[in-house]
């Protein structure tokens, strides 16, 4: 967790920025103020960055990313660097680029423009979909998902049953081998699955819409922006943000395993607060702060 506050600046916390790791690819979900100072104080290897997914122009999701580019610059970087939001991200890095000419580094953007969610990334083990959020301008949700892993075959079973290499594509793609004798070898008994896969859905700035748990379905988990208490449900309608029991509701009902949950506004100074809320509703509610580490 890189960032958790909102848009008013606070005292031990940053605009929204998260760093995700998936299976050896560095990923920065948001860039608010100040990000490259966070990721050298929380000891992110910022030149490791693969791609950046960005929901939305509003400053305090975005106004960090000119810093990282101009240091990535400074670096040497040589790597292009993806960059992935809404259409209106793109003169944001058309400006930067006007007086950055020098960079050693491509800036790759991919706008990002869909009702429904979509695949936007993807590599051999994982994807990330992109989906619409309801916050007043055009605002995207990321879902990180790993791919269904090749089964490993059993060393032991490779001895057992003799197995060609044709047999053994068989079973780690999980199917069963059939011999011509009419023999079944079990991929059950005879290979495994490395791990589950795992997926982490990023949802801020948004007001909590008619089918969001539905996109989210299954999530392992989800980070929920949580901008306002309870008692300020009405502020949280006019500004388009979700309240503490809205952004639980959401997760309970998608069958996640775990909230987290930030972008708190500054008129309330412990998270805490918004973590008992939500706790009411979906237990395994975290109140994440600056620096914070979460394994999913």
């Amino acid at each position: 967790m890189l960032g958790t506050a909102s848009a008013m600046p606070v005292k031990d916390r940053n605009q929204s920025a998260q760093a995700l790791q998936v299976r050896g690819r560095l990923f920065l979900v948001d860039a608010g103020e100040g990000v490259q100072s966070q990721m050298v104080r929380y000891h992110v290897p910022m030149m490791k960055l693969e791609a950046v997914f960005i929901t939305h122009v509003h400053g305090d999701h975005v106004f960090g990313l000119f810093g990282l580019l101009s240091t990535f610059g400074m670096g040497g970087r040589q790597a292009p660097l993806h960059v992935y939001g809404p259409g209106n991200l793109r003169p944001f890095i058309n400006f930067f680029l006007s007086f950055n000419e020098w960079l050693p580094f491509e800036i790759a953007f991919h706008q990002v423009n869909t009702r429904f969610p979509e695949v936007v990334m993807e590599t051999k083990t994982v994807e990330v979909v992109a989906f619409p959020l309801m916050h007043g301008i055009e605002t995207y949700g990321y879902i990180f998902r790993e791919k269904e892993p090749l089964w490993n075959v059993r060393k032991e079973s490779i001895e057992q049953y003799g197995l060609s290499l044709t047999e053994i594509g068989t079973l780690k793609r999980g199917e069963d081998v059939l011999r011509p004798d009419g023999t079944v070898i079990s991929v059950a008994e005879a290979a495994y699955k490395p791990y589950s896969p795992r997926s982490y859905a990023y949802v801020s700035d948004t007001a909590v819409f008619p089918g969001e748990a539905e996109v989210l379905k299954g999530t392992t988990v989800i980070y929920h922006e949580t901008t306002f208490l309870t008692e300020h449900e009405d502020k949280a309608a006019d500004r388009f943000h979700s309240t503490t029991l809205q952004a639980a509701q959401v997760a309970r009902d998608a069958g996640t395993t775990k909230l987290l949950i930030g972008h708190y506004s500054s008129r309330n100074t412990d998270p805490h607060l918004y973590e008992s809320e939500c706790r009411t509703v979906f237990p395994e509610t975290y109140a994440a702060s600056d620096g914070d580490v979460y394994q999913i």
